[in-house]
């Protein structure tokens, strides 16, 4: 493992998922599981999300584009919620989901969009509770 790689990965999987997603993630981090978890760590988050090439904006505008084009609702949640982390605005999600539902069909277009909507009521609701 490239150490200095693992450790930019951990800094930016927590700018962009948040420092709850990190605690959770380590939370649940298993004998079985910890070699997928380190993988993920250096390669997504150290590798492909610190390049220099695009922002984390424009990054987590892709992979929210991607993930409704593929189906992936679970791993959808988790990336809408960190639109609040990466400056990615509601208006925007909102037109990545009608690009998407020309280019990835209106099925998985119409999910998401149900999706977000669910996610951005419990994220107004939390900071509610907060403020």
């Amino acid at each position: 493992m490239n150490e200095e790689r693992y450790q930019r990965g951990k800094q930016v999987r927590e700018s962009v998922l948040g420092q709850a997603h990190a605690a959770r993630t380590a939370k649940n981090r298993t004998a079985f599981n910890a070699d997928f978890q380190d993988f993920l760590m250096e390669y997504a988050w150290g590798g492909i999300w610190a390049r220099p090439g695009l922002d984390h904006k424009t990054r987590s505008m892709i992979t929210i584009a991607m993930l409704v084009g593929m189906g992936k609702l679970d791993e959808l949640k988790l990336h809408i919620r960190a639109t609040h982390n990466t400056g990615v605005s509601r208006d925007e999600v909102k037109e990545l989901l009608m690009h998407a539902a020309i280019y990835c069909g209106v099925p998985a277009a119409f999910g998401a969009f149900q999706l977000a909507a669910q996610i951005f009521e419990e994220m107004d609701k939390e900071a509610a509770a907060k403020a």
